[in-house]
């Protein structure tokens, strides 16, 4: 049956032990944890435990030649993307696991293990700090792969990972369009939180507006900060 009770007369209990001989320990904990909110009813779906089994068999062979059984990181530095992702993830998963949102904690791994995916080579530091991440609700493979790493002693003794560099958290930069009555005339990177005050005059400042103007006076100034500033000249 797809949805309802469980039952001996219905022929559709599933127990743990079932889960653990089909698919480990590690998939039925991560599976259990990131079906929603621990205080929350959700249906159980034998099917959707498949997702959860991918997540740590990419996670698998982003450390792990599957043929070989070496290993493939790379001890190069991670690329600014990267690191930026490292560092939100290590904040948003810390912050996840003390609010006891294990769901959405998860959901942030899935997606940094699914970006070390798509690059040519997985740097050390990053996967590291996601092994580390993942250990508390998938021990066992994050213990195996931890030793992979070339580490002695057990990953249960090491500190939740950190952000050294707190300039990985800064927003990204926005595109702020600046019109000259109704036609744009340059465009700015701006921070995301900017005021409207200071994009105001740096809009007023931008080589484009400058040039349109050519010694005319402003008469109005439209701010909708961070992606606009419209200038009605007089």
């Amino acid at each position: 049956r797809e949805y309802g009770k469980m039952g001996k007369s219905l022929k559709n209990i599933v127990t743990p032990d079932d889960m653990y001989e089909a698919y480990g320990a590690d998939t039925f904990r991560v599976y259990e944890m990131s079906m929603g909110p621990l205080d929350a009813d959700r249906p159980w779906d034998t099917r959707a435990v498949a997702g959860s089994q991918r997540f740590l068999q990419r996670l698998w062979r982003n450390v792990i030649d599957e043929t070989t059984g070496e290993l493939t990181v790379t001890e190069e530095s991670a690329d600014e993307e990267t690191r930026r992702l490292v560092a939100k993830t290590i904040v948003g998963v810390r912050e996840d696991y003390e609010g006891m949102r294990l769901n959405t904690a998860i959901a942030k791994l899935i997606v940094l293990n699914n970006h070390l995916t798509g690059l040519g080579a997985v740097p050390r530091e990053a996967v590291e700090a996601l092994v580390l991440m993942t250990a508390p609700v998938a021990p066992h493979i994050a213990e195996e792969i931890w030793k992979r790493l070339g580490h002695e002693h057990s990953l249960a003794h090491e500190d939740f990972p950190v952000v050294t560099d707190e300039s990985l958290l800064a927003a990204d930069k926005v595109t702020c369009v600046v019109q000259v009555k109704g036609k744009v005339r340059d465009r700015l990177e701006v921070d995301p939180g900017i005021s409207e005050t200071e994009l105001e005059k740096l809009a007023l400042a931008a080589p484009g507006v400058i040039r349109t103007l050519d010694g005319r006076g402003v008469r109005k100034v439209i701010v909708r900060a961070p992606k606009l500033v419209s200038i009605v000249p007089e």
